[in-house]
Protein backbone atom coordinates (compact mmCIF):
# COMPACT_ATOMS: atom_id res chain seq x y z
CA UNK A 1 0.00 0.00 0.00
CA UNK A 2 1.67 3.57 -0.96
CA UNK A 3 0.47 6.37 0.70
CA UNK A 4 0.05 9.31 -1.63
CA UNK A 5 0.33 13.50 -0.56
CA UNK A 6 -2.59 14.34 -1.98
CA UNK A 7 -5.10 15.40 0.43
CA UNK A 8 -8.22 14.17 0.72
CA UNK A 9 -11.56 16.70 -0.30
CA UNK A 10 -12.56 17.10 3.15
CA UNK A 11 -8.89 18.33 3.86
CA UNK A 12 -8.66 20.16 0.91
CA UNK A 13 -11.82 22.67 1.77
CA UNK A 14 -10.56 22.37 5.63
CA UNK A 15 -7.89 24.50 4.43
CA UNK A 16 -9.68 26.57 2.02
CA UNK A 17 -9.03 30.57 1.86
CA UNK A 18 -13.19 30.18 2.00
CA UNK A 19 -13.17 28.69 5.01
CA UNK A 20 -11.06 31.14 6.99
CA UNK A 21 -13.73 34.12 5.84
CA UNK A 22 -16.02 32.11 7.50
CA UNK A 23 -14.06 31.59 10.89
CA UNK A 24 -12.95 35.06 10.59
CA UNK A 25 -16.61 36.78 10.49
CA UNK A 26 -16.33 38.87 13.44
CA UNK A 27 -13.30 39.91 12.53
CA UNK A 28 -14.13 41.56 8.87
CA UNK A 29 -17.19 42.97 10.94
CA UNK A 30 -15.06 44.70 12.66
CA UNK A 31 -12.53 45.75 9.84
CA UNK A 32 -15.80 46.97 8.15
CA UNK A 33 -17.01 48.98 11.08
CA UNK A 34 -13.82 50.59 11.54
CA UNK A 35 -13.69 51.54 7.82
CA UNK A 36 -17.19 52.76 7.62
CA UNK A 37 -16.29 54.82 11.12
CA UNK A 38 -13.49 56.38 9.76
CA UNK A 39 -15.16 57.63 6.78
CA UNK A 40 -17.95 58.62 9.12
CA UNK A 41 -15.70 60.81 11.67
CA UNK A 42 -13.29 62.10 9.07
CA UNK A 43 -16.23 62.52 6.37
CA UNK A 44 -17.76 65.20 9.00
CA UNK A 45 -14.13 67.07 9.01
CA UNK A 46 -14.02 67.00 5.21
CA UNK A 47 -11.32 65.17 5.54
CA UNK A 48 -12.02 62.24 2.45
CA UNK A 49 -7.84 61.69 1.73
CA UNK A 50 -7.61 61.03 5.29
CA UNK A 51 -10.54 58.64 5.61
CA UNK A 52 -9.82 56.80 2.84
CA UNK A 53 -6.02 56.23 4.23
CA UNK A 54 -7.34 55.24 7.46
CA UNK A 55 -10.15 52.60 5.18
CA UNK A 56 -6.68 51.37 3.41
CA UNK A 57 -5.14 50.81 6.37
CA UNK A 58 -7.51 49.12 8.32
CA UNK A 59 -8.11 46.51 4.67
CA UNK A 60 -4.74 46.01 5.17
CA UNK A 61 -4.51 44.68 8.67
CA UNK A 62 -7.52 42.50 7.90
CA UNK A 63 -5.67 41.15 4.76
CA UNK A 64 -2.61 40.70 6.78
CA UNK A 65 -4.82 38.62 9.76
CA UNK A 66 -6.29 36.91 7.15
CA UNK A 67 -3.21 35.51 5.68
CA UNK A 68 -1.85 34.76 8.75
CA UNK A 69 -4.59 32.80 9.84
CA UNK A 70 -4.81 30.54 6.28
CA UNK A 71 -1.26 29.69 6.78
CA UNK A 72 -1.80 28.56 10.26
CA UNK A 73 -4.94 27.00 9.05
CA UNK A 74 -3.07 24.91 6.18
CA UNK A 75 -0.10 24.10 8.94
CA UNK A 76 -2.56 22.56 11.48
CA UNK A 77 -4.60 20.71 9.03
CA UNK A 78 -1.76 19.29 7.32
CA UNK A 79 -0.43 17.57 10.84
CA UNK A 80 3.22 18.45 9.99
CA UNK A 81 5.11 20.39 12.49
CA UNK A 82 6.87 23.59 11.43
CA UNK A 83 10.31 24.76 12.01
CA UNK A 84 11.21 27.82 13.69
CA UNK A 85 13.06 29.14 10.60
CA UNK A 86 10.38 28.10 8.12
CA UNK A 87 8.05 30.23 10.88
CA UNK A 88 10.54 33.06 11.00
CA UNK A 89 10.90 33.17 7.33
CA UNK A 90 6.91 32.94 6.80
CA UNK A 91 6.63 36.07 9.37
CA UNK A 92 9.14 37.95 8.30
CA UNK A 93 8.37 37.70 4.37
CA UNK A 94 4.81 38.55 4.98
CA UNK A 95 5.66 41.89 7.04
CA UNK A 96 7.73 43.07 4.84
CA UNK A 97 5.26 43.23 1.95
CA UNK A 98 2.60 44.08 4.08
CA UNK A 99 5.71 47.00 5.18
CA UNK A 100 6.28 47.96 1.95
CA UNK A 101 2.96 48.27 0.89
CA UNK A 102 2.16 50.15 3.94
CA UNK A 103 4.72 52.60 3.48
CA UNK A 104 4.42 52.89 -0.14
CA UNK A 105 0.97 53.54 0.21
CA UNK A 106 1.56 56.38 2.60
CA UNK A 107 4.53 58.12 0.96
CA UNK A 108 2.01 58.62 -1.93
CA UNK A 109 -1.07 59.78 0.05
CA UNK A 110 1.43 61.69 2.09
CA UNK A 111 0.73 63.40 4.50
CA UNK A 112 -2.92 62.10 4.80
CA UNK A 113 -1.17 59.03 4.27
CA UNK A 114 -0.19 58.95 7.65
CA UNK A 115 -3.97 57.50 8.65
CA UNK A 116 -2.71 53.95 6.65
CA UNK A 117 -0.36 53.51 9.85
CA UNK A 118 -2.83 54.95 12.22
CA UNK A 119 -5.58 52.52 10.55
CA UNK A 120 -3.30 49.85 10.22
CA UNK A 121 -2.32 49.73 13.56
CA UNK A 122 -5.79 50.06 15.28
CA UNK A 123 -6.77 47.06 13.27
CA UNK A 124 -4.22 45.32 14.74
CA UNK A 125 -4.54 46.07 18.46
CA UNK A 126 -8.69 45.37 17.80
CA UNK A 127 -7.94 41.99 16.35
CA UNK A 128 -5.41 41.42 18.92
CA UNK A 129 -7.59 42.10 21.80
CA UNK A 130 -10.27 39.55 19.68
CA UNK A 131 -7.78 36.85 19.61
CA UNK A 132 -6.27 36.74 22.75
CA UNK A 133 -9.71 37.34 25.18
CA UNK A 134 -10.82 33.49 24.12
CA UNK A 135 -7.23 32.16 24.90
CA UNK A 136 -7.44 34.20 28.41
CA UNK A 137 -10.85 33.19 29.36
CA UNK A 138 -9.93 29.50 28.12
CA UNK A 139 -6.93 29.73 30.34
CA UNK A 140 -8.98 30.89 33.44
CA UNK A 141 -11.11 27.76 32.90
CA UNK A 142 -7.92 25.41 32.95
Amino acid sequence: MTMTSTPSPATTESRSPLRVVKDQRKTILVAVVLAVAAYWIAGQLGEWRLATAIAIGVGLGLVNHLVTEWWLLRIISSGEQPTKGRMVASTITRLAVLTVVAVGVAVLMWPDGIGLLLGLALFRLIALVMTSLPLLKELKQQ
